[in-house]
Protein backbone atom coordinates (compact mmCIF):
# COMPACT_ATOMS: atom_id res chain seq x y z
CA UNK A 1 0.00 0.00 0.00
CA UNK A 2 1.44 3.26 -1.16
CA UNK A 3 2.25 6.28 1.09
CA UNK A 4 -0.13 8.25 -0.30
CA UNK A 5 -3.01 5.84 -0.02
CA UNK A 6 -2.34 5.75 3.39
CA UNK A 7 -2.56 9.66 3.91
CA UNK A 8 -6.02 9.05 2.01
CA UNK A 9 -7.15 6.39 4.67
CA UNK A 10 -6.04 8.95 7.68
CA UNK A 11 -7.92 11.71 6.28
CA UNK A 12 -11.31 9.91 5.59
CA UNK A 13 -10.49 7.98 9.10
CA UNK A 14 -10.41 11.70 11.18
CA UNK A 15 -13.23 12.83 9.17
CA UNK A 16 -15.77 10.33 9.58
CA UNK A 17 -14.72 10.52 13.41
CA UNK A 18 -16.46 14.00 13.28
CA UNK A 19 -18.94 13.30 11.04
CA UNK A 20 -20.02 10.70 13.66
CA UNK A 21 -19.29 12.93 17.12
CA UNK A 22 -20.95 16.26 15.89
CA UNK A 23 -24.69 15.00 15.44
CA UNK A 24 -24.93 13.46 18.85
CA UNK A 25 -23.61 16.91 20.01
CA UNK A 26 -26.32 18.71 19.09
CA UNK A 27 -28.95 15.82 20.01
CA UNK A 28 -31.21 18.84 22.01
CA UNK A 29 -29.69 21.58 19.74
CA UNK A 30 -30.40 20.68 16.37
CA UNK A 31 -34.60 20.70 16.71
CA UNK A 32 -34.17 23.87 18.04
CA UNK A 33 -32.33 25.70 14.76
CA UNK A 34 -34.61 23.77 12.68
CA UNK A 35 -37.35 25.25 14.43
CA UNK A 36 -35.37 28.97 14.36
CA UNK A 37 -35.11 28.67 10.56
CA UNK A 38 -38.93 26.81 9.74
CA UNK A 39 -40.30 30.29 11.89
CA UNK A 40 -38.24 32.54 10.28
CA UNK A 41 -40.79 35.52 9.29
CA UNK A 42 -37.86 36.88 6.99
CA UNK A 43 -34.67 35.45 4.98
CA UNK A 44 -32.36 32.89 6.25
CA UNK A 45 -28.86 34.96 6.41
CA UNK A 46 -25.75 32.43 6.26
CA UNK A 47 -22.86 34.18 6.88
CA UNK A 48 -18.79 32.74 7.02
CA UNK A 49 -15.22 33.61 6.38
CA UNK A 50 -12.82 31.82 5.08
CA UNK A 51 -13.47 28.16 4.35
CA UNK A 52 -16.14 28.30 6.66
CA UNK A 53 -17.64 31.59 3.97
CA UNK A 54 -17.24 29.00 1.60
CA UNK A 55 -19.49 26.33 2.96
CA UNK A 56 -21.73 28.84 4.12
CA UNK A 57 -22.48 29.46 0.41
CA UNK A 58 -23.23 25.91 -0.48
CA UNK A 59 -25.54 25.71 2.16
CA UNK A 60 -27.59 29.09 1.20
CA UNK A 61 -27.36 27.43 -2.66
CA UNK A 62 -28.71 24.29 -1.11
CA UNK A 63 -31.55 25.70 1.18
CA UNK A 64 -32.12 27.95 -1.61
CA UNK A 65 -32.48 24.95 -4.52
CA UNK A 66 -34.70 22.81 -1.90
CA UNK A 67 -37.51 25.62 -0.62
CA UNK A 68 -35.80 27.62 1.54
CA UNK A 69 -34.70 30.66 -0.04
CA UNK A 70 -31.13 31.75 1.80
CA UNK A 71 -28.96 34.33 1.24
CA UNK A 72 -25.25 34.61 1.41
CA UNK A 73 -23.82 37.54 3.22
CA UNK A 74 -20.02 37.80 3.48
CA UNK A 75 -19.48 39.24 6.57
CA UNK A 76 -16.26 41.59 5.67
CA UNK A 77 -18.50 43.18 2.91
CA UNK A 78 -21.13 43.34 5.75
CA UNK A 79 -19.87 45.77 7.60
CA UNK A 80 -18.72 47.62 4.73
CA UNK A 81 -22.52 48.44 3.22
CA UNK A 82 -23.66 44.88 2.60
CA UNK A 83 -25.80 44.79 5.87
CA UNK A 84 -28.93 46.53 3.92
CA UNK A 85 -29.98 42.98 3.43
CA UNK A 86 -30.50 42.51 6.58
CA UNK A 87 -34.30 43.26 7.99
CA UNK A 88 -36.35 42.38 11.26
CA UNK A 89 -37.77 39.01 11.23
CA UNK A 90 -34.39 37.72 9.69
CA UNK A 91 -32.82 34.71 11.23
CA UNK A 92 -28.75 34.36 10.69
CA UNK A 93 -26.84 30.87 10.50
CA UNK A 94 -23.48 31.74 11.43
CA UNK A 95 -20.78 29.50 10.63
CA UNK A 96 -17.41 29.91 12.69
CA UNK A 97 -15.03 27.19 13.99
CA UNK A 98 -13.20 29.41 16.08
CA UNK A 99 -16.33 31.63 17.31
CA UNK A 100 -14.20 34.76 17.85
CA UNK A 101 -13.39 35.92 13.20
CA UNK A 102 -13.05 39.72 13.92
CA UNK A 103 -15.21 40.24 10.90
CA UNK A 104 -17.99 38.02 12.03
CA UNK A 105 -17.75 39.99 15.94
CA UNK A 106 -18.35 43.69 13.97
CA UNK A 107 -22.12 42.03 12.30
CA UNK A 108 -23.02 40.82 15.47
CA UNK A 109 -23.90 44.47 16.43
CA UNK A 110 -25.89 45.09 13.53
CA UNK A 111 -28.01 41.35 14.14
CA UNK A 112 -28.41 42.87 17.44
CA UNK A 113 -29.94 46.16 16.44
CA UNK A 114 -32.18 44.59 14.41
CA UNK A 115 -33.47 41.70 16.74
CA UNK A 116 -32.25 38.77 14.17
CA UNK A 117 -31.88 35.35 15.63
CA UNK A 118 -29.17 33.66 15.71
CA UNK A 119 -27.68 30.03 14.75
CA UNK A 120 -24.14 29.23 15.32
CA UNK A 121 -21.90 26.65 13.99
CA UNK A 122 -18.73 26.84 16.52
CA UNK A 123 -16.52 24.57 18.52
CA UNK A 124 -16.60 26.58 21.61
CA UNK A 125 -20.28 27.77 23.20
CA UNK A 126 -18.17 30.13 25.36
CA UNK A 127 -16.52 32.01 22.79
CA UNK A 128 -17.82 35.47 21.57
CA UNK A 129 -20.30 33.97 18.69
CA UNK A 130 -21.22 30.96 20.76
CA UNK A 131 -22.30 33.40 23.90
CA UNK A 132 -24.37 35.48 21.18
CA UNK A 133 -26.28 32.80 19.75
CA UNK A 134 -29.63 31.79 20.38
CA UNK A 135 -29.03 28.21 19.34
CA UNK A 136 -25.52 26.73 19.33
CA UNK A 137 -24.68 23.61 16.86
CA UNK A 138 -21.51 22.66 18.15
CA UNK A 139 -18.45 21.31 16.83
CA UNK A 140 -16.11 18.42 18.41
CA UNK A 141 -13.22 19.68 19.87
CA UNK A 142 -10.98 17.64 17.67
CA UNK A 143 -8.05 18.01 15.63
CA UNK A 144 -8.14 18.72 12.02
CA UNK A 145 -7.52 16.46 9.19
CA UNK A 146 -4.40 18.80 7.96
CA UNK A 147 -1.49 16.97 10.08
CA UNK A 148 -0.30 20.39 11.48
CA UNK A 149 -4.37 20.79 12.84
CA UNK A 150 -4.45 24.25 11.18
CA UNK A 151 -5.91 23.85 7.42
CA UNK A 152 -9.59 23.67 8.15
CA UNK A 153 -10.96 20.34 6.77
CA UNK A 154 -13.17 18.03 9.17
CA UNK A 155 -14.48 20.67 10.78
CA UNK A 156 -15.57 22.50 7.31
CA UNK A 157 -16.97 18.86 6.00
CA UNK A 158 -19.09 18.94 9.73
CA UNK A 159 -20.09 21.76 9.07
CA UNK A 160 -20.79 21.09 4.92
CA UNK A 161 -23.25 17.80 6.50
CA UNK A 162 -24.68 19.93 9.39
CA UNK A 163 -26.19 22.59 6.81
CA UNK A 164 -27.03 19.62 4.30
CA UNK A 165 -29.32 18.16 7.50
CA UNK A 166 -30.89 21.56 7.90
CA UNK A 167 -31.63 22.01 4.40
CA UNK A 168 -33.48 18.42 4.18
CA UNK A 169 -34.83 18.82 7.29
CA UNK A 170 -36.57 22.50 6.24
CA UNK A 171 -37.20 20.23 2.71
CA UNK A 172 -38.99 17.84 4.86
CA UNK A 173 -41.22 20.55 7.25
CA UNK A 174 -42.38 22.67 4.10
CA UNK A 175 -43.44 19.77 2.26
CA UNK A 176 -41.45 21.00 -0.83
CA UNK A 177 -41.65 18.03 -3.65
CA UNK A 178 -40.21 17.68 -7.46
CA UNK A 179 -43.94 18.96 -8.45
CA UNK A 180 -43.15 22.21 -7.34
CA UNK A 181 -40.65 22.94 -9.92
CA UNK A 182 -42.07 24.93 -12.66
CA UNK A 183 -40.97 22.67 -15.25
CA UNK A 184 -43.59 19.88 -13.86
CA UNK A 185 -46.35 22.54 -12.61
CA UNK A 186 -45.63 25.60 -13.85
CA UNK A 187 -49.00 27.08 -12.94
CA UNK A 188 -47.72 26.78 -8.92
CA UNK A 189 -46.51 30.04 -6.92
CA UNK A 190 -43.04 28.31 -6.82
CA UNK A 191 -43.31 27.55 -10.66
CA UNK A 192 -44.59 31.15 -11.63
CA UNK A 193 -41.26 32.58 -9.84
CA UNK A 194 -38.94 29.90 -11.26
CA UNK A 195 -40.96 30.98 -14.98
CA UNK A 196 -39.80 34.88 -14.27
CA UNK A 197 -37.40 36.42 -16.26
CA UNK A 198 -35.35 39.39 -15.03
CA UNK A 199 -37.13 41.64 -17.68
CA UNK A 200 -39.99 40.89 -15.24
CA UNK A 201 -38.39 42.35 -12.45
CA UNK A 202 -35.60 45.19 -13.38
CA UNK A 203 -35.89 48.34 -12.86
CA UNK A 204 -35.49 50.38 -15.86
CA UNK A 205 -36.21 54.00 -15.40
CA UNK A 206 -33.84 57.00 -14.39
CA UNK A 207 -31.06 54.77 -14.64
CA UNK A 208 -27.91 56.33 -12.48
CA UNK A 209 -26.09 56.27 -15.91
CA UNK A 210 -22.63 58.41 -15.61
CA UNK A 211 -19.41 59.48 -17.87
CA UNK A 212 -15.90 57.36 -16.13
CA UNK A 213 -14.69 61.33 -15.44
CA UNK A 214 -17.50 62.37 -13.24
CA UNK A 215 -16.25 63.48 -9.95
CA UNK A 216 -16.13 60.83 -7.59
CA UNK A 217 -18.49 62.96 -5.02
CA UNK A 218 -20.68 63.26 -7.37
CA UNK A 219 -21.28 60.13 -8.29
CA UNK A 220 -21.73 59.01 -4.59
CA UNK A 221 -24.90 61.91 -4.53
CA UNK A 222 -26.02 60.09 -7.50
CA UNK A 223 -25.20 56.51 -5.81
CA UNK A 224 -27.22 57.48 -2.88
CA UNK A 225 -30.57 58.13 -5.01
CA UNK A 226 -30.18 55.08 -6.69
CA UNK A 227 -30.13 51.84 -3.91
CA UNK A 228 -26.40 52.71 -3.59
CA UNK A 229 -25.19 51.73 -7.10
CA UNK A 230 -24.30 54.09 -10.37
CA UNK A 231 -23.16 52.68 -13.68
CA UNK A 232 -20.21 54.55 -15.71
CA UNK A 233 -21.07 53.86 -19.68
CA UNK A 234 -18.96 55.09 -22.29
CA UNK A 235 -18.68 57.54 -25.39
CA UNK A 236 -20.67 54.57 -27.81
CA UNK A 237 -22.77 53.91 -24.36
CA UNK A 238 -21.27 50.54 -23.63
CA UNK A 239 -21.30 49.59 -19.88
CA UNK A 240 -17.80 50.44 -18.62
CA UNK A 241 -17.67 49.46 -14.92
CA UNK A 242 -20.31 50.14 -11.73
CA UNK A 243 -19.71 51.55 -8.15
CA UNK A 244 -21.57 50.18 -5.27
CA UNK A 245 -21.94 51.33 -1.80
CA UNK A 246 -19.49 48.60 -0.48
CA UNK A 247 -16.95 49.71 -2.82
CA UNK A 248 -17.26 52.90 -1.14
CA UNK A 249 -17.13 51.57 2.20
CA UNK A 250 -13.56 49.62 1.67
CA UNK A 251 -12.38 52.93 0.12
CA UNK A 252 -12.74 55.12 2.95
CA UNK A 253 -11.81 52.05 5.00
CA UNK A 254 -8.03 52.84 2.86
CA UNK A 255 -8.09 56.00 1.83
CA UNK A 256 -8.71 59.09 3.97
CA UNK A 257 -9.51 61.68 1.14
CA UNK A 258 -11.52 60.86 -1.53
CA UNK A 259 -12.27 64.40 -2.97
CA UNK A 260 -10.19 64.08 -5.80
CA UNK A 261 -10.60 60.99 -7.28
CA UNK A 262 -12.84 60.42 -10.48
CA UNK A 263 -15.92 57.42 -10.87
CA UNK A 264 -13.40 55.83 -13.19
CA UNK A 265 -10.58 55.62 -11.00
CA UNK A 266 -12.53 53.57 -8.41
CA UNK A 267 -15.28 51.52 -10.88
CA UNK A 268 -15.31 48.16 -10.92
CA UNK A 269 -14.36 47.28 -14.46
CA UNK A 270 -16.05 43.92 -16.06
CA UNK A 271 -19.02 43.82 -13.10
CA UNK A 272 -21.11 40.61 -13.37
CA UNK A 273 -24.11 41.37 -15.51
CA UNK A 274 -27.40 39.84 -16.84
CA UNK A 275 -30.02 40.25 -19.51
CA UNK A 276 -33.18 40.25 -19.91
CA UNK A 277 -34.30 37.05 -21.09
CA UNK A 278 -32.41 35.51 -18.71
CA UNK A 279 -34.32 33.51 -15.41
CA UNK A 280 -34.44 35.75 -12.54
CA UNK A 281 -33.82 32.39 -10.14
CA UNK A 282 -30.43 32.37 -12.05
CA UNK A 283 -29.80 35.86 -11.78
CA UNK A 284 -30.42 35.74 -8.08
CA UNK A 285 -28.21 32.37 -8.01
CA UNK A 286 -25.68 34.71 -9.51
CA UNK A 287 -25.92 37.52 -7.23
CA UNK A 288 -25.82 34.74 -4.18
CA UNK A 289 -22.87 33.37 -5.57
CA UNK A 290 -20.95 36.63 -6.03
CA UNK A 291 -22.37 38.22 -2.61
CA UNK A 292 -23.58 40.57 -4.27
CA UNK A 293 -26.96 42.66 -4.30
CA UNK A 294 -27.60 43.73 -7.69
CA UNK A 295 -27.05 42.85 -11.63
CA UNK A 296 -26.77 45.68 -14.39
CA UNK A 297 -28.77 44.60 -17.04
CA UNK A 298 -27.11 44.80 -20.48
CA UNK A 299 -28.45 44.23 -24.21
CA UNK A 300 -26.57 42.66 -26.99
CA UNK A 301 -23.96 45.96 -27.96
CA UNK A 302 -23.32 46.07 -23.61
CA UNK A 303 -25.67 49.10 -23.25
CA UNK A 304 -27.25 48.73 -19.83
CA UNK A 305 -30.68 48.61 -19.83
CA UNK A 306 -31.89 48.11 -16.48
CA UNK A 307 -31.12 46.98 -12.59
CA UNK A 308 -31.99 43.98 -11.03
CA UNK A 309 -31.72 44.19 -7.45
CA UNK A 310 -31.61 40.89 -4.51
CA UNK A 311 -33.75 42.61 -2.43
CA UNK A 312 -36.47 42.77 -5.01
CA UNK A 313 -36.68 39.23 -6.11
CA UNK A 314 -36.42 37.81 -2.09
CA UNK A 315 -39.17 39.93 -1.74
CA UNK A 316 -40.87 37.64 -4.17
CA UNK A 317 -39.08 34.59 -2.36
CA UNK A 318 -36.80 33.75 -4.32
Amino acid sequence: MSDVYREAERVFSIEIKWLEAVLPLNRNSFPEAVGLLHESRGKIIVCGMGKSGLVARKIAATMTSTGTPAYFLHPADGIHGDAGILARGDTALILSKSGDTAEIAALLPVLRSLDISVIAMVTSENSLLGRFADVVLKLPGMKEACPYDLAPTASTTAMMTMGDALAMAMLNLSGFTPEDFAEVHPGGSLGRKLLMRVSDLMITEALPLLSPDTPLTKAIEIMTRHRGLCMAIDAEKHLAGIFVYGDLGRLMRDRVDITDLYLSDVMIKNPATTRRNELLALAVQTMEERGITSLVVINEDLEPQGIVYLHDALALGF
